[in-house]
């Protein structure tokens, strides 16, 4: 009995022990539970999806970038933006129209480096739309930043155009994009301007062009680059502002805004847009409330200053900002003037300019000529930048190149000679000062009835003025044979920055050359063949129909080809509306898109706007082509005949396609 009773309790200790197992398990289990509930589940996720959005940011953020060989390529109406810290030079967007008349629009972001002539160019996959005549300003805060506002953009052929009305920024410390989204902002519109006043952008002017009428603004706007809100400035109807214009200079100084210039048509019923160049001078000043800060705006027109050295009035020649001499910089420009009754004559500059901006003075720059050693005495050579000079030296408007344009006829003559170093004259040149130094960097050409994109790009001291320094040659090959409408005295500047495409220019004359004559020769022998007829062979009478349709077909060919060639006594609208030997539907419609979209417009197409009143220009464009077709073909044949190549077809289609400047050009809006 004794024994059983040591089992039994020894059975009751291994099973107590066994419930305590079981007790600890069970509590270990339900720990775990715990621990492994659905919302820590829903923590582990929510880390992941965090990672997973911080990668994809960072892969859409991520900025790419590579050093290129020089300056951007050919494009116009881009930016050239000093860095407000002064170390680089930014380039952003800008356009190109090819020579088969296809619009090219750019987006990306080039940097300069001046000390080490190093151009890098950055990729970022966030970035501002392709676009061009946009407007770009540069603020010191943190670190440095460019706000870049509107802008256009185009299809290939031109057949619909858009206007922008965004605002982005451009951090340059991370080289990275960000878009400013506002409720209230101004309207889409390019060719503005903007400008830094404390911490407040002002932005005015500009154009939008619904596709038949361009619409010429004159608002302001007022952005706060610490609180990220657009403001429009109202003013009352009696207060006096300046009228709508694009293309002006707009530069901050002391007391406000200073702005010069612009450019604008005027639509009067029943006649062709007569563009107007403007000179007049304002200053929007703003004044801070001593209390609470607040700017007050008010415009003011400035006194027209009585000076020789005032430029001549001109568009395409916007200021940059010398902030070391609180000065505007002007370079080149265009001015259109009247020529008789076939239409405008263009003057193109290659003069330099200085607006005071607090004195309101204009000043004449010019190089200094180097001193000559040896010579004894010493001689005076006049400051370069005078406020006395010869009227002779004054701007002429009658005179058909810059005022500063030296006639070279023989450059070796005088080495010395720092004019021999200036750029050739063009208009809408990309300008920037950073510390003392001038950078100048392409622009646009006219040589007869065809524009040319420039590349250069040139550095000008202006601590110094001792001479302009080439960065890199122009690229652009310009025929001298066309009648240049900036005078013999600017072709012969021309040809002392071009020698070394000097043998280009003149293989491309002799071409030119070679397809006129051949053209001009089989032209003749048609002519003849039509008035004499075989004279071996008399057609029969089943025959004869066949040759009479080919000979008046081609009689009517020749015909054209004749009155193409003579735009002198054709109008402007006969110009514009007729397709030109060898040029296709595409270049036709490239340089008449404005035409087209008007007569579409008067002829009840009153309530469309925008891509439909482009389609319905290129409609009537397609139906004058068609009329003309059959004579184009043979005119193809023509010029097949006289051993031209498609290329050489093309050349004579641009040629021939429009006629003398009127200064209607989209690059002067």
């Amino acid at each position: 009995m004794v024994k059983k009773s040591g089992t039994n309790k020894a059975a009751a200790k291994a099973a107590k022990k066994e419930r305590a197992a079981q007790k600890t398990a069970r509590k270990e289990k339900k720990k775990v539970s715990k621990t492994s509930n659905p919302e820590d589940h829903d923590d582990e996720d929510l880390e992941s999806i965090l990672d997973k959005i911080r990668r994809e940011w960072e892969e859409a953020h991520t900025v790419t970038e590579e050093v290129v060989e020089g300056p951007p390529s050919k494009r116009a109406n881009a930016t050239l933006t000093a860095c407000p810290n002064g170390n680089h030079l930014w380039s952003i967007g800008g356009e190109f129209f090819s020579e088969d008349g296809k619009a090219h629009f750019y987006n990306d972001v080039f940097r300069y480096s001046p000390e080490k002539n190093e151009w890098r160019k950055f990729i970022s996959p966030t970035c501002p739309g392709p676009r061009s005549a946009h407007s770009v300003v540069a603020s010191p805060v943190g670190g440095g930043k460019l706000f870049l506002f509107g802008g256009e953009f185009s299809s290939l052929f031109q057949n619909s155009f858009h206007h922008y009305r965004d605002l982005w920024v451009f951090d340059i410390p991370t080289h990275s994009w960000e878009r400013i989204e506002t409720k209230i902002r101004p309207s889409a519109r390019s060719g503005h301007r903007m400008a830094m006043w404390k911490h407040y952008i002002v932005l005015f002017g500009g154009f939008y062009d619904p596709g038949y009428r361009t619409q010429y603004l004159n608002d302001t706007w007022l952005f706060d680059t610490q609180e990220y809100k657009w403001k429009q400035i109202e003013f009352k109807e009696s207060d006096r502002k300046p009228s709508p214009r694009s293309g002006f200079s707009f530069l901050p100084n002391s007391e406000g805004i200073v702005l010069y210039g612009g450019y604008c048509k005027e639509y009067v019923k029943g006649k062709r847009p007569v563009g107007v160049i403007l000179d007049d001078t304002w200053l929007l000043r703003i004044t801070l409330d001593p209390a609470t800060a607040i700017p007050s705006f008010k415009w003011e027109k400035r006194r027209v200053p009585s000076s020789a050295h005032v430029p001549s009035p001109r568009a395409g020649a916007t200021m940059a900002l010398w902030g070391a001499r609180g000065m505007g910089v002007m370079f080149g420009g265009v001015t259109d003037v009247e020529r008789d009754e076939e239409g405008m004559e263009s003057v193109f500059w290659a003069d330099l300019y200085g607006y005071h901006l607090e004195n309101t003075k204009w000043t004449s720059i010019n190089l200094r000529r180097p001193k000559k050693v040896g010579t004894g005495k010493k001689k005076q050579i006049r400051s370069a930048i005078t406020d006395t000079a010869d009227p002779e030296d004054s701007d002429n408007e009658g005179d058909k190149t810059g005022p500063s344009q030296t006639k070279t006829t023989c450059p070796a003559q005088d080495a010395d000679d720092p004019n021999l170093t200036k750029p050739m004259a063009r208009y809408n040149a990309m300008l920037a000062v950073l510390r003392n130094t001038l950078y100048i960097y392409g622009g646009i050409l006219e040589r007869g009835s065809r524009e040319y994109t420039l590349d250069d790009f040139y550095t000008l001291q202006l601590d110094k003025l001792d001479k302009y320094t080439c960065l890199r040659s122009m690229s652009t090959v310009i025929p001298e044979d066309v009648e240049s409408s900036s005078g013999d005295e600017s072709d012969s500047d021309t040809d002392s920055h071009n020698e070394d495409d000097s043998d280009t220019d003149e293989d491309y004359d002799k071409t030119l050359s070679d397809i006129k004559s051949r053209v001009a020769k089989v032209k003749k022998s048609q002519k003849q063949e039509v008035e004499t007829g075989d004279g071996n062979k008399s057609p029969s009478s089943d025959e004869e129909p066949v040759v009479v349709a080919v000979n008046d077909l081609r009689t009517q060919a020749s015909a054209f080809m004749s009155a193409s060639a003579q735009n002198a006594g054709r109008s402007a609208e006969d110009i514009l509306s007729t397709p030109a030997p060898g040029e296709t539907l595409a270049m036709f419609y490239a340089r008449s898109r404005e035409y087209w979209a008007q007569k579409a417009h008067a002829r009840g197409a009153i309530d469309n706007r925008g891509k439909q009143l482009r389609r319905d220009g290129f409609g009537l464009a397609e139906e004058r082509y068609a009329e003309y077709k059959p004579i184009l073909e043979e005119v193809e044949k023509i010029l097949a005949e006289a051993g031209l190549d498609e290329k050489e077809m093309r050349e004579v289609g641009r040629d021939a396609g429009a006629g003398p400047s009127d200064g209607q050009s989209r690059n002067r809006r």
